[in-house]
């Protein structure tokens, strides 16, 4: 018919137009699904107040290299030393007089109770003999003592029982003993495990527990008198006969087997 319009074509009004490539309308078919940037990945290096911190905090005490160390990824990490410097701290260092002091008391530092009190009664009876000796032949030095009354130092010290058979001062011998007694229980004395030396040392306090005795009847029985530093020597050697009588009681397997030396 000549009033309508041919099957399968369109009016003008519904009919896009095409939009050449090249049109100044022409956009991307991705233009609308645009992403943002994507926000580089931070490191250590790129934070300059990071590194800026742990090399001050090196720099500070003058051990830039070794208060810092640099991981795999360029970051700066700081180490304890170079904490304690950010904070003023520095570490102790040992003088001479520390060495010396470290190399003198390390010895004393595996003693156990017992041998260290031992060796504490040792020094003591050996000071108090040392003044008795020096007493007996210095008349001028005179014991800081009474001499009147039953507390009588100077009668109990010049009396004929402050020397035996004749010979020997009685403060000479507790020199002597208590000489023997400081070796055997210092720190390298106990250290030793040779027999001989365990045997020594409890067969001297056992000798001189008895001499001691001895010395108490004298005392008390002939001359009626008593010596305050001879007193206070008779119990120092009677708490160290105590103490290594208790010791080799409760240690007799390690007094009689056989030992050898031991590396101080």
């Amino acid at each position: 018919m000549a009033g309508q319009k041919p099957a399968g074509r369109r009016s003008g009004s519904t009919r896009q137009a095409p939009v050449r490539p090249g049109s100044p309308t022409a956009r991307p078919a991705t233009a609308s699904k645009r992403q943002p940037p994507a926000k580089p990945k931070s490191t250590g290096a790129s934070r300059p107040d990071t590194a800026r911190s742990a090399s001050a905090a090196g720099t500070g005490n003058g051990n830039a290299k070794s208060n810092s160390r640099t991981t795999a990824g360029g970051a700066t990490a700081v180490t304890p030393n170079a904490k304690a410097a950010a904070v003023g701290v520095t570490a102790p260092t040992r003088g001479p007089a520390g060495k010396l002091l470290s190399a003198i008391w390390s010895p004393f530092r595996s003693m156990g109770a017992l041998p260290l009190a031992t060796l504490i009664l040792s020094l003591y009876g050996l000071g108090a003999s040392i003044y008795l000796t020096i007493a007996h032949y210095d008349t001028s030095v005179s014991l800081a003592c009474s001499d009147k009354g039953v507390i009588n130092c100077t009668k109990v010290t010049t009396s004929p029982e402050s020397i035996v058979f004749g010979i020997f001062p009685v403060a000479v011998l507790g020199l002597a003993f208590y000489v023997f007694m400081v070796a055997v229980n210092s720190p390298w004395g106990w250290r030793l495990d040779w027999p001989a030396v365990r045997w020594l040392r409890l067969g001297s306090v056992v000798v001189g527990m008895a001499f001691v005795l001895y010395l108490i009847y004298a005392e008390v029985d002939v001359i009626h008198a008593i010596c305050l530093w001879c007193t206070s020597v008779h119990v120092a050697t009677f708490l160290m006969f105590a103490l290594l009588v208790f010791y080799a009681a409760f240690s007799w397997d390690k007094l009689t087997a056989p030992g050898n030396r031991r590396a101080p």
